[in-house]
């Protein structure tokens, strides 16, 4: 089952960003993973949103998540970050074609 990457960036180093966003896109693709959203300016409706930028990747499913995560692609992406680009993540299971409900 296809299992999603949500990440929250806020550029701190624009030079750092632009460093890291080609490494960190080769990692992706070479991982089975693309892009389903990624844009500078997200519209939040309800609540707060701190973060500048917004992107949500698709992986065929978690184990290859992990797999890219760990990688010594992304590490190097991940180096070139620290301290210069602010990621919060998330990795997040699809939902069955039939959709999903809440416990209780």
């Amino acid at each position: 089952m296809p299992a999603y990457v949500i990440i929250n960036v806020d550029v701190l180093d624009e030079q750092a960003g632009l460093a890291y966003a080609p490494v960190a896109q080769e990692s992706i693709l070479s991982h089975g993973g693309r892009y389903l959203a990624a844009g500078p300016t997200p519209e939040p409706v309800e609540g707060t949103w701190d973060s500048s930028r917004v992107v949500v990747l698709e992986f065929p499913d978690m184990d290859r998540i992990r797999e890219w995560y760990d990688s010594p692609e992304y590490r190097r992406a991940r180096r070139i970050r620290q301290d210069k680009v602010r990621v919060g993540m998330l990795f997040v299971e699809g939902a069955p074609a039939d959709g999903f409900s809440l416990p209780g």
